[in-house]
């Protein structure tokens, strides 16, 4: 089931993709999937971020080819930061080059949406707790991240944290999927979630042992080799198989006291 938050006439709703169409939804589909009677051309909507996270919990260096290209040893436990809400941007929504960046890069990942408010989830219940699974671009301003030696101001601008199209809810094997980052058509990520370091499961059982995950939260769970950086007037495409295809532009911070209309 692809599972999809769009906006039609103004507002902003919930439904499933059916072939060609969505079907609206009476409510959001981490309380149950209703269906109505109403269905939109896919081509008739606007398709927003999947999901409302309260967070959106990264992984880094949790691929084994990205580590080696970055010449660090993997990590022990997975190492975790966080993006702020705020940073959520939709499928085909621009991505903003901060002024104060020099330099940002493409992250491709592939992310984990989590179903239900969880604390300690054992791994024998871990799989009642996932929803599903979506494309994410962890989009990063490198230079600050390396000026800053932290990551909060290189990963937390508004449009870095890149969600959607839909949430897959059965993509097949989370730990065995294709994952690819397309700068303007040139395949730039290649790699597949079977050189994660800390699979699926266990990167959730991790992270509820340290906080609580709500219904809709994200965790990504890290990018493979090949990062690299975008320019103002590129498209940025991730694709995770069994999901589907993130794509973006890349454009110019506007002028101070220009409004920016974004759906988050």
């Amino acid at each position: 089931m692809r599972c999809v938050r769009f906006q039609v006439d103004g507002e902003v709703r919930y439904g499933v993709i059916e072939g060609d169409r969505v079907r609206e939804l009476l409510r959001t589909f981490f309380e149950g999937a209703t269906p109505m009677r109403t269905t939109y051309a896919l081509d008739e909507v606007d398709l927003l971020a999947p999901c409302r996270p309260s967070k959106m919990l990264c992984l880094g260096l949790n691929y084994r080819d990205h580590a080696e290209e970055m010449g660090k040893p993997l990590p022990e436990e997975p190492v975790l930061f966080l993006k702020p809400p705020t940073a959520l941007l939709g499928p085909e929504q621009p991505i903003v080059y901060p002024k104060m960046a020099g330099r940002v890069d493409y992250e491709a990942e592939m992310a984990i949406v989590i179903g239900r408010r969880c604390r300690s989830v054992p791994p024998r219940k871990v799989d009642k707790v996932i929803f599903g699974y979506t494309c994410f671009n962890d989009v990063t301003a490198r230079d600050l991240q390396a000026k800053d030696g932290q990551w909060s101001r290189a990963k937390g601008f508004d449009t870095f944290g890149v969600l959607g199209p839909w949430i897959e809810t059965a993509p097949g094997n989370p730990d065995d999927l294709a994952v690819e980052c397309r700068l303007n058509g040139e395949v730039r990520q290649s790699s597949r979630t079977s050189q994660l370091a800390f699979d699926c499961r266990s990167i959730v059982c991790w992270a509820s042992r340290i906080m609580t995950l709500e219904a809709g939260d994200v965790i990504a769970t890290g990018t493979p080799s090949g990062i690299g950086p975008m320019e103002v007037g590129d498209r940025v495409e991730v694709e995770v198989e069994g999901i589907g295809v993130l794509a973006n532009p890349v454009e110019a911070e506007r002028e101070k006291g220009a409004k920016a209309a974004r759906i988050f």
